[in-house]
């Protein structure tokens, strides 16, 4: 499949800032299953980026500017050819071992309700295959989709309590059930083209760890594993982690952000 992505995210501030300080997380990098066809990043105000990794493996871009800065737009265009089933992760850098996935966070820890929930989910408890694909079902049919928005800190022991979930919190949900039982998970941030072929992005979802397979992404927003309609770009114990843009300002007063991203399939017209 061949994926183009245009993702703006502008940000406004009450007062002029001093300097910023972004790290972005926004560009997917090459493995067997996807081929970053072109990428570009830009801004719209005078500053300095530098290309590095973080200590995930992921492919991120700092940001400097000097002020005074009364907003910025961070833009970020290209196309990606995508392949793969079943959701196997193959061919991506590894800097870290399997097991410190296993680490609970602030946003993936367990309530006594959600161990109950996982104790009640039928099949797979003797395949670890078929066990990951019982709770991901289980987490789709248990909460109703809520469209993606900003970040508010939610945790999966808040977002346990309501009966919609974004796509976010169903990858902490998943996260920490699966780390509940000894499986290795971690959260995926990236993009998604819809069956509708309208883009719902920026998504969310969790890979987990399998002896003798490797990582196996699943989208408990959906109910079923990722596949060729997903753009990999970051990944992290937690939503934090993979933040697509994070990072400090110096300055008085608020600010606003907006974000709008397309994407789409391209056709062989396109």
């Amino acid at each position: 499949m061949r994926v183009s992505v245009d993702h703006r995210t502008r940000y406004h501030f009450t007062s002029p800032q001093d300097r910023l300080i972004q790290m972005l997380r926004l560009t997917p990098q090459d493995s067997a299953d996807q081929t970053v066809v072109n990428w570009h990043i830009g801004v719209d105000c005078d500053a300095r980026m530098r290309e590095a990794r973080d200590g995930f493996g992921n492919r991120v871009t700092m940001l400097y500017a000097e002020g005074p800065i009364e907003g910025i737009e961070i833009t970020v265009s290209g196309e990606v050819l995508t392949a793969g089933d079943a959701g196997l992760v193959r061919g991506v850098v590894e800097p870290l071992p399997p097991a410190l996935f296993l680490r609970m966070t602030d946003r993936t820890g367990l309530s006594h309700g959600m161990r109950e929930f996982a104790g009640g989910i039928e099949g797979g408890k003797g395949d670890r295959i078929a066990r990951l694909h019982a709770i991901n079902t289980a987490l789709h049919t248990r909460f109703a989709l809520q469209e993606e928005a900003s970040d508010a800190g939610l945790s999966a022991e808040a977002a346990f309590q309501s009966d919609h979930a974004a796509p976010r919190d169903f990858a902490h949900m998943f996260i920490a059930l699966l780390r509940g039982e000894g499986i290795p998970a971690r959260y995926v941030s990236g993009y998604h083209t819809r069956d509708d072929g309208e883009g719902h992005a920026p998504h969310a979802w969790a890979e987990a760890h399998v002896d003798d397979l490797g990582w196996i992404a699943f989208d408990p927003s959906r109910g079923l594993s990722a596949d060729a309609s997903y753009i990999r770009v970051a990944v992290a114990l937690d939503a934090g982690g993979a933040a697509p843009v994070a990072g400090m300002r110096m300055g008085p007063g608020a600010e606003r952000l907006d974000v709008d991203v397309q994407v789409e399939e391209l056709t062989g017209d396109d």
